[in-house]
């Protein structure tokens, strides 16, 4: 089986999130994707503002229904700082018979040689770069171990981000059609982001 994981720390989980999961999955010929909550995100200096709870209980509302779609919470079970070459580790030791890929837009893939330990990572697994229009990766420059490791796929322009949501919310202007149904009266209900 090949699962790609859709990791980040997801406060909110947005369309743009489910949509870059689809299109991986069609494009990547995954048989699942993964959606795996980020305990502490190396990468972001603040912590999510939105608790971890909140967090999986609106991955779980965005992804209810979709065959294809699951919850992974290996990093929050972890704890601590949520290396990605850790992860990997821990994801091939539970899950042998699995094959995984990582599900990053185009520009992180520029970012990758900065990953921790990231040719421990390309030896395990590959990576799919999803590519927005009028946003042209150029690969050349990367080591020749990322670039065989990387696959690429179209992702439609959709020019949504969690800290746009969660701005919107506190200064009580709307994110509906921003988040799915379940997830706007979920933090409609719970005042997320107000404050």
């Amino acid at each position: 089986m090949l699962v790609g994981i859709m990791g980040g720390t997801f406060d909110p989980v947005h369309l743009g999130h489910l949509l870059a999961a689809e299109r991986a999955l069609e494009e990547g010929g995954l048989d699942e994707v993964w959606f795996m909550p980020a305990n502490v995100p190396p990468h972001k200096p603040n912590p999510p503002k939105a608790t971890t709870e909140q967090r999986v209980d609106m991955l779980k509302l965005s992804i209810a229904g979709h065959p294809r779609f699951r919850l992974e919470l290996i990093e929050i079970e972890r704890q601590g700082i949520s290396y990605t070459v850790d992860t990997v580790d821990q994801l091939r030791r539970r899950y042998p018979n699995v094959r995984f890929c990582y599900i990053v837009g185009a520009d992180m893939v520029q970012y990758l040689p900065n990953w921790v330990r990231i040719e421990e990572i390309m030896r395990n697994i590959s990576f799919i770069g999803l590519q927005r229009p009028g946003y042209s990766l150029d690969m050349s420059g990367l080591p020749p171990f990322i670039r065989q490791g990387v696959r690429l796929a179209v992702m439609p322009q959709i020019e949504l981000s969690s800290t746009d949501i969660r701005e919107r919310s506190r200064s009580g202007r709307s994110v509906r059609y921003m988040v799915h149904d379940a997830v706007y009266a979920y933090i409609k209900e719970r005042r997320l982001y107000e404050a």
